[in-house]
């Protein structure tokens, strides 16, 4: 497998693609009006508890209050040692109103929901995550081999044991570190919590006490362990920035980033920028000509499967297998590239062969193997329907990029001019039998205006009358087409 990281960065905004095998799989974008909160650090104020949610909403300076369930909440005392959890019959027992607590964002706000929290402390560096309220130490399921694992144990186990508290993950990256780097890494992570600590005593609820790195600087540190082979960056700046943290902290990484200078832009010459506009269609074509509908709502993310032109198999039951299975590895593919999360349902092509639908149960699996979000797959029912649930961290590319159609809101559909027609004929009625005046003015969308001079004209010469006075029309370039008013005048 070959990996590169493709940045493209400006002062405002820094956009970032994972490629493999020459394919666009991911992409993150972050903006300086909006960046990712998540694993930032604030000084929150509990606003509200809500013993029948056993939560509370607290106020973290954000727009809106964010979110802490009580299983997010560590039971502390004074002097910040973590005690057993009492049972949370009553998130009473844990917070009050007007209490200040440290926290920290495990999820960004998504669509109209706040942010969510957590009173766990997590702090990363390169091979480590460290957490001061927690205790043991775990190893990264990314490292196989249980010699290494027992070892890494050892090493961190024993620094803990010679005073620095807490718990720790040993991330991917830690495989065939030394002890020397590792316990470099906890001193740092010691020292870094004292400041956060120190901080967060000082700061005033709803200011930040500890921002995470910019994502270029994260992916650094988060992604290099993957086996990524070069990381090509567009920005002199960016990339002297890059390196400088590089040879701090990842030293073997600082040779695979490199400085891309060329005339044509980076997400250009790559097809980036083409893939970027695929992402945001609802339909995506299928190379054997079938293609898929996805639709993105509030509440979940249907995918429809279709046949489209594609009649290339000897009977029907076939071609229906193979455009489902290779829906499977599209849809996995579309899942990561547009970060869709939450609840999905996915609706195959009805397959009458138990062995169909298992191989095609199975592909998507697969498929998903690869995917950094935790994934939960519900078995295929007969009716070819697929529910599953991808986790949800970050707002979608759709999300990110675009806003509510301003004439549909969100809707997907706008009325006719044919129904506004009839909508503006009821309201004359409605208007000229409660207010004098001495002519009615419509103003509505252009589409309108024409079909009431042309197709509705009779009926608005027999309205004239009925209403005893003169109607006049103006078209409106700025109104959408379910848009109108009637004026008095």
């Amino acid at each position: 497998m070959s990996l590169e990281i493709l940045i493209n960065a400006t002062p405002r905004e820094t956009r970032a693609a994972f490629v493999e095998n020459g394919v666009l799989q991911e992409i993150y974008i972050e903006r300086a009006s909006r960046r990712g909160l998540v694993s930032n650090l604030y000084k929150g104020r509990v606003s509200r508890v809500l013993p029948g949610m056993q939560a509370a909403f607290v106020d973290i300076g954000l727009e809106r209050t964010a979110f802490l369930h009580a299983a997010d909440i560590a039971y502390m005392r004074p002097e910040d040692t973590v005690v057993a959890l009492p049972p949370v019959d009553d998130i009473r027992r844990l917070v009050n109103p007007g209490d200040e607590i440290l926290v920290q964002v495990i999820k960004d706000p998504i669509g109209t929901k706040g942010a969510r929290l957590t009173t766990f402390v997590a702090l990363p560096s390169r091979y480590l995550v460290y957490m001061p309220r927690g205790e043991g130490v775990g190893v990264s399921t990314r490292i196989e081999e249980e010699a290494e694992r027992q070892r890494l144990k050892t090493v961190v186990m024993s620094q803990v044991r010679n005073g620095t508290g807490g718990g720790y993950i040993v991330r991917t990256a830690a495989q065939g570190a030394s002890a020397e780097s590792l316990s470099e890494d906890m001193a740092y992570l010691d020292k870094l919590w004292k400041h956060v600590r120190t901080n967060a005593q000082k700061a005033q609820p709803g200011e930040i006490v500890h921002e995470d790195l910019p994502l270029t600087l994260r992916l650094l540190r988060d992604e290099m362990a993957r086996g990524v082979k070069r990381v090509l960056v567009d920005s002199p700046r960016e990339h002297a920035r890059m390196l400088d943290f590089a040879h701090t902290f990842l030293p073997s990484s600082a040779p695979h980033i490199e400085l891309y200078n060329g005339p044509r832009p980076i997400f250009d010459l790559h097809g980036i920028e083409e893939e970027i506009a695929r992402a945001l269609d609802r339909k995506v074509p299928l190379k054997s000509g079938g293609h898929l509908v996805i639709d993105q709502t509030e509440s979940m993310t249907t995918i429809d499967v279709n046949t489209g032109g594609y009649v290339g198999s000897r009977n029907l039951e076939e071609t229906i297998f193979r455009t489902n299975l290779e829906a499977a590895v599209a849809i996995a593919r579309q899942l990561r590239l547009r970060n869709l999360g939450g609840i999905i349902i996915i609706d195959f092509i009805d397959m009458k062969d138990e062995s169909h639908r298992r191989q095609v149960l199975g592909a998507l699996e697969r498929a998903l193997a690869g995917d950094r979000a935790q994934t939960h797959i519900v078995s295929l029912s007969p009716l070819g329907l697929v529910e599953m649930t991808r986790k949800r961290t970050r707002e979608s590319l759709e999300h990110v990029l675009c806003q509510p159609c301003p004439s549909c809101e969100g809707r997907g559909f706008v009325k006719t001019p044919e129904t506004v027609c009839h909508e503006i004929f009821r309201d004359i009625v409605r208007q000229s039998r409660q207010f004098a005046s001495r002519e009615l003015l419509i103003l509505a969308h252009r589409d309108v205006i024409d079909r009431l001079l042309d197709e509705e004209s009779a009926a608005l010469a027999e309205l004239e009358p009925q209403v005893g006075r003169p109607i006049r029309l103006q078209a409106e370039a700025l109104y959408g087409v379910d848009q109108y008013d009637v004026v008095l005048i």
